[in-house]
């Protein structure tokens, strides 16, 4: 029933556009433009890990999990690149196309690939197969059709990107609308996120709402998303396993007096279901964040408050599916930990700290936090954890700004830590801790010339009890040394 409406409400949208043939006077020139940037990233780090690309609920990246991974407590030095390069075909303003796309290098000197060249810019002599293709859109403005009231659609591969600091940002094929009704704007949309095998029901489809208005000096929205997952985890060659999932959320953006505020409360709830007599599995999760900014003449005063509710390990194993035992040997039952949609890179977006989450380049940048799965829902940035920041910087000249900023950072996971998987002495139950650690960083800004821009930024992180990790096959806790990072990113931008 939901495709026969989606198939309607496009084959609707053909007919309206149909109707502008006749509409145009004249045939509006073509504006082509061009735009984008190149940056190279340099990392210096100890015990600070990358991208965690396969994060699942709870843990920590592999290679820093345990005292007897290869990177644990050992220095880790590299260079890597992006590039975008995007077209914009503009008609008029009914319509316009877009071509965008991506090139990376994840380490200058990038090794031989194995299937693929994607990542591969960076390979010793070139000539990599390294183009990606990143979005490829219309969009179209509706004429009113007895409607009064301006409407747009974009069709084709686009972003999904809703609060992406906490929520969601991919990309994804899909059909997205622009209602505007003054003071408000409705966005529809619809995404197809997996297809499978045509002839049974195992694709996923994505359904949304996104919808605010300006009241005076106040921007408030809301929103709602459907992922219905007939196939969980996505692109899995067999599954049993299938999810509906429901995120929603508020949020307000705004100026009180002399003070700039953002906040955002998103709640999930769902359920994964085995299609064999395995047991459910519940999700129930909410991350909420208030940021408060004070600007005074050169300088900038402010503070972030988060949130993110954690996950219960006598309840929950690493993926959240049926069937999973979790470290007590029970059944999983429930995530309680906050979640993001599949996909979503919140966690390289999210930019909260160097230790936390520092987007800096094509492998997502570093960080605790810093982590997405483009094939399960996973914590993202704000899951199994809270803090509370605060910062201050100052535009000491024209071309330089200075940032120095301080973080407390708590554990919300229950029966077990976030990040760390210390054990109770002389057993193998996992200690429940509470304090992660004080963070302190200091961010320097450059702007070289107009389009080219320097960042150099340091961070440590004097981490607390929840930060231990379990030795391999022995019931003995490790202490790591302190985490710390300096990340360098120059960028010109065109």
């Amino acid at each position: 029933m939901k495709k026969f409406i989606v198939l309607s409400l496009m084959g609707i949208l053909v007919l309206a556009f149909g109707t502008t043939v006749y509409a145009q006077k004249e045939a509006p020139k073509l504006d082509f433009k061009a735009s984008g940037f190149i940056n190279v990233i340099s990392f210096y780090t100890l015990n600070d890990p990358g991208l965690n690309a396969g994060a699942k609920i709870y843990g920590a990246p592999a290679t820093y999990g345990t005292p007897d991974a290869s990177a644990y407590d050992r220095k880790v030095s590299y260079l890597d690149s992006r590039a975008h390069l995007k077209f914009d075909a503009v008609m008029g303003k009914e319509l316009s196309g877009t071509i965008y796309f991506e090139i990376d290098s994840t380490r200058w000197g990038d090794t031989t690939p194995t299937t693929t060249d994607r990542g591969k810019m960076g390979y010793w002599s070139a000539d990599r197969a390294s183009v990606e293709v990143k979005n490829i859109y219309f969009d179209v403005g509706i004429p009113y059709i007895g409607i009064p009231v301006p409407m747009t659609a974009r069709i084709g591969l686009q972003p999904l990107n809703i609060r992406p600091h906490i929520f969601v940002y991919t990309d994804g094929m899909g059909v997205s609308g622009g209602i505007k009704i003054d003071p408000v704007m409705i966005q529809p949309m619809w995404f197809k996120a997996l297809e499978g095998a045509d002839w049974t029901a195992d694709d996923v489809d994505v359904y949304g709402l996104h919808v605010n208005a300006k009241v005076g000096p106040f921007t408030i929205g809301g929103y709602g998303l459907n992922y219905n997952m007939n196939t969980y985890p996505f692109n899995a060659a067999t599954s049993n396993q299938k999810a509906n999932m429901w995120w929603l959320g508020l949020y307000a953006d705004g100026k009180a007096g002399p003070v700039n505020f953002n906040f955002d409360f998103v709640y999930d709830r769902g359920k994964v279901e085995d299609r064999t007599v395995v047991q459910d599995v519940k999700y129930r999760g909410f991350a909420t964040r208030l940021k408060l900014d004070f600007p005074w003449e050169k300088f900038n005063f402010g503070g972030v408050g988060l949130y993110g509710s954690g996950a219960d390990k006598n309840k929950t194993g690493d993926d959240g599916v049926p069937g999973e035992l979790t470290a007590s040997g029970a059944v999983t039952s429930k995530v309680g930990s906050y979640v993001v949609p599949v996909g979503s890179e919140n966690g390289a977006i999210s930019g909260e700290s160097v230790m936390l989450s520092w987007y800096a380049g094509s492998t997502g940048g570093v960080g605790w936090a810093d982590n997405h799965n483009y094939n399960q829902m996973c914590r993202g940035s704000s899951g199994g954890i809270w803090f509370a920041k605060a910062y201050a910087s100052v535009k000491a000249a024209p071309w330089y700004k200075v940032t120095l900023q301080g973080l407390y950072i708590g554990d919300t996971t229950k029966h077990g830590n976030t990040f760390g998987n210390a054990v109770k002495t002389g057993t193998s139950t996992l200690r429940d801790d509470k304090d992660i650690g004080w963070e302190f960083d200091l961010v320097n800004e450059l702007q070289i010339y107009k389009n080219l821009k320097w960042e150099i930024a340091g961070g440590i992180l004097f981490a607390g009890d929840a930060m231990e990790f379990k030795r391999t096959g022995v019931n003995a806790n490790d202490s790591p040394k302190n985490p710390w990072a300096i990340v360098t990113r120059l960028t010109y931008n065109f």
